[in-house]
């Protein structure tokens, strides 16, 4: 595997492009009173132009609870069938912006928002990434596991793939 760090704006292409492409992350918010994080799977509304990442959620959620204690947060995005990853650590802001609201609202959420954009619950959960580091495949699944197989048997080290940090 080969290290590839991305800076500034190729940074935040990568991160966007394979947040756009995984869609679901493992939301992980951290609690004082255990030693695990509390992890849960969220869509994401958006990827901004600086990297941040957006999300609607409630008021009812322990993930927001968690976050009026800590506003550190971490996201976990993986793609098996094409393997790419992404880890993200980050700060988390909480907001009530009724555009946002607007802007992202869809039929999916009227089935957690029973009472709709309106609903006193919504909130805006803005993930502003303080690092974040990637995995990714240079070439399709096919091709990888053929490099896997052509590197056990023959003792060859192609490389499989690249990873590196996310310099936003």
């Amino acid at each position: 595997m080969g290290t590839e760090n991305l800076h500034n704006r190729e940074a935040t292409k990568k991160l966007k492009e394979l947040v756009d492409k995984i869609d679901i992350g493992i939301l992980c918010t951290f609690v004082p009173e255990s030693v695990y994080p509390h992890a849960v799977p969220m869509s994401r509304q958006e990827v901004d132009e600086q990297g941040n990442i957006w999300y609607l959620f409630s008021t009812e959620s322990e993930t927001y609870t968690n976050l009026e204690r800590n506003s550190k947060i971490s996201v976990l995005f993986s793609h098996v069938g094409d393997y790419n990853f992404l880890s993200v650590n980050g700060i988390a802001e909480i907001s009530r912006d009724g555009e946002r609201v607007d802007k992202y609202w869809n039929k999916m959420m009227e089935s957690w928002f029973e009472k709709g954009k309106d609903d006193p619950r919504i909130r805006i959960l803005k993930v502003v990434p303080q690092e974040a580091h990637y995995w990714d495949n240079k070439s399709n699944k096919l091709i990888t596991l053929l490099k896997m197989a052509a590197n056990a048997v023959s003792g060859s080290k192609m490389s499989l793939g690249r990873d590196g940090e996310l310099n936003l």
